[in-house]
């Protein structure tokens, strides 16, 4: 049977509460959180509980959704979601975070792949975008790697660390993306 949810490495899912956990651990990575973020107050075991719970529950808000994503064998190694998505122009946003023991193996990039996947050949949309921080070289690597290209740079737009960096806004279109995923 095959499930558009699955690739070769990972599958997408709901976020279920006993998630917690591993979210939790990777609420720890300040690191990761600046590369894929920002940088937040810290949060309580319960509240990481309260927050994988509240996933679990909501669902999708139309289009936009958070999805965990987790290996084959069941690992959860991070999380995609969609976000800004507008029916009307067929346009979307995504964003990923994989937890760093995990990074470099292929899973974000298989994972944004069947996320766009759902969305050109389910849902029509589209253009999808991604916003990417001037300072994180791998996610920069990851849209050029997938095909999207380099479309803006919003200067002095995200500021950590200390430092105001400037933010590229990525794009792909549908055309594109059939050309050289399918």
């Amino acid at each position: 049977m095959l499930n558009i949810w699955v690739g070769e490495k990972v599958r997408l899912r709901s976020i279920v509460p006993g998630d917690w956990a591993k979210f939790h651990e990777n609420d720890q990575d300040s690191e990761g959180a600046r590369l894929s973020d920002a940088l937040y107050f810290p949060r309580s075991e319960d509240g990481t509980k309260l927050w994988a719970e509240q996933q679990a529950t909501k669902g999708s808000d139309g289009d936009n959704m958070m999805l965990a994503i987790e290996t084959l064998e069941g690992e959860l190694v991070g999380s995609i979601n969609s976000h800004n998505c507008n029916q009307r122009n067929g346009t979307f946003k995504y964003g990923v975070a994989i937890f760093r023991a995990h990074w470099r193996n292929g899973y974000a990039s298989e994972a944004v792949k069947i996320l766009l996947r759902y969305f050109f050949q389910e849902l029509r949309y589209e253009k999808v975008t991604a916003q990417v921080y001037a300072f994180n070289e791998s996610s920069i690597g990851l849209q050029e790697h997938l095909g999207f290209k380099q479309e803006g740079r919003l200067r002095n737009m995200i500021f950590t660390n200390g430092i105001h960096y400037d933010e590229y806004v990525y794009g792909l279109l549908k055309s594109e993306h059939k050309q050289i995923h399918m």
